[in-house]
């Protein structure tokens, strides 16, 4: 089997991040692929793929940034799934899933697998609930995310939530769009073999440094 669930792990904790370590994920997808379906070539899409060859070579992730979004989102997801339990279905908690079908490894942390779908929540602010709930779509941004999710799990669907405390919660189901599952096949395929050549150059030159090896300070995750 090309797919891999990593049920025990647990979103955040180290042994999650050392999974993902390197990886293309669903969630930074956008850095990948533009919204009109084009290979990502800005100074964002770059210094992406230089993380995650920095993070190939070392075999370490960098501590991250925790704003006040982020801790909503860890607060406000437990809420919206307890209450998606409640009026939809029961689900199940899955740290991460990879998928390796296409020559190298994509992955996607599901904030729930229910049956044959998924649940993908979202905190938002209560502007863009608002909005969302007047639309009844599910906002573009989320696009790529999701169906990179849906293209790894290879499941049926995924129930997009999105969540804003006060508010009522939006609910709509999301198929696969293969046109566009195959861009981001593409679009990773490119990524994956300009990180080799990185790669390749990186360990060419680290050949001609004096000081090969360094000591790593450990740093704590900062919450702002």
């Amino acid at each position: 089997m090309n797919i891999k669930y990593h049920d025990d792990l647990i979103q955040g904790s180290d042994e999650w991040k050392a999974a993902r370590c390197g990886l293309i994920t669903a969630s930074e997808m956008k850095l990948i692929l533009t919204p009109t379906g084009k290979v990502a070539d800005n100074d964002k899409s770059r210094a992406h793929l230089y993380e995650l060859v920095a993070q190939r070579v070392n075999n370490y992730v960098e501590p991250s940034y925790v704003n006040d979004d982020m801790m909503r989102g860890t607060m406000d997801e437990p809420i919206a799934l307890n209450l998606y339990e409640q009026h939809y279905e029961l689900a199940q908690t899955c740290g991460f899933i990879t998928n390796n079908k296409w020559g190298f490894t994509l992955g996607y942390s599901p904030d729930g697998v229910v049956g044959d779908g998924l649940v993908e929540i979202k905190s938002r602010k209560q502007r863009y609930q608002l909005e969302t709930i007047i639309s009844n779509k599910v906002p573009d941004e989320y696009h790529l995310q999701i169906q990179t999710g849906l293209l790894v799990s290879e499941r049926e669907w995924l129930d997009f939530i999105s969540y804003s405390g006060g508010m009522p919660m939006f609910v709509q189901r999301v198929l696969p769009d293969a046109e566009t599952q195959e861009r981001i096949i593409a679009a990773c395929t490119a990524a994956e073999g300009k990180m080799l050549d990185m790669i390749a150059i990186y360990e060419q030159n680290v050949l001609n440094l004096k000081v090969k090896t360094t000591e790593r300070t450990i740093e704590q995750e900062i919450i702002i």
